[in-house]
């Protein structure tokens, strides 16, 4: 079974960074972790390994600086990475950013089954995973809390919403957006760390995918931002009211008047 994994590299919370002019997120440059549900997609996709045999590809579309992200996941023991990266590709939104990983599936070949996370942390759209099922013209599952395979080529998944659960069996080739409840991401361990380092990334540009310049980056992206803010922050009084219980209820009567 070949499964092609899509992570996403997100900025951590404290490195947040807009650029003023476009406003977009100002990615290169920055600490990032692995978006944390696509690390139980690739948790999922090992698993089905395990069972199936085959091999896990890790896909991304990101700036050659978020290459540690792949690394990350190929410590976890996937088997590659193809990394997409180009300038042109700046400033895509969920349906460029579908294009593009779509195509590059494409490129990589006889895949039986597409495994995201659910949404990233950093935008919470859950659409990149439905898009690329789209473009591909592939069944695709959302939300899925659980996996297992049945046969070689059929999923039963479980789909939480919010107020049920539905169990769906889907025939491979297939895209699976999954939860967090799917399971726990295993640590890397310092062999496979070590290891990772030995396994090839390979770097396509919009060119090596031959790509519609139309579909891709901003320009191939109808959502535009028109503003980003900070919400305003609001300093609050705060009183400390006397040890004495008698004192203590006169003053805290005194507030509420």
């Amino acid at each position: 079974m070949k499964i092609v994994v899509g992570i996403k590299q997100v900025p951590q919370a404290d490195s947040v960074k807009i650029d003023p002019q476009t406003n977009n997120l100002i990615r290169s440059g920055i600490q990032g972790v692995i978006n944390p549900f696509d690390k139980n997609a690739i948790e999922a996709a090992l698993r089905l390994r395990a069972q199936a045999g085959g091999e896990v590809i890790l896909l991304s579309m990101v700036p050659d600086s978020y290459v540690t992200s792949l690394r990350d996941g190929l410590a976890m023991d996937a088997d590659q990475a193809v990394l997409v990266s180009s300038r042109a590709l700046g400033g895509a939104d969920t349906l460029a950013t579908g294009y593009t990983l779509a195509k590059a599936i494409e490129a990589i070949g006889d895949v039986d089954l597409v495994l995201l996370g659910r949404q990233s942390v950093d935008a919470d759209t859950g659409q990149v995973g439905p898009i690329v099922a789209a473009y591909l013209g592939l069944p695709q599952v959302t939300f899925a809390e659980s996996i297992s395979l049945e046969s070689a080529n059929t999923i039963i998944a479980k789909r939480q919403l919010d107020t049920v659960i539905q169990d769906i069996k889907v025939t491979t080739p297939a895209v699976i957006t999954v939860r967090s409840e799917l399971n726990w991401p295993r640590y890397e361990t310092p062999v496979n760390i070590k290891q990772s380092f030995d396994k090839a990334v390979t770097v396509w540009s919009e060119t090596d995918l031959n790509l519609d310049p139309e579909q891709i980056g901003q320009a191939g992206s109808p959502t535009k931002v028109t503003s980003v803010y900070a919400p305003e922050k609001k300093g609050r009084q705060t009183t400390t009211l006397p040890t004495d219980p008698t004192q203590a209820v006169v003053e805290l009567l005194n507030k509420l008047n």
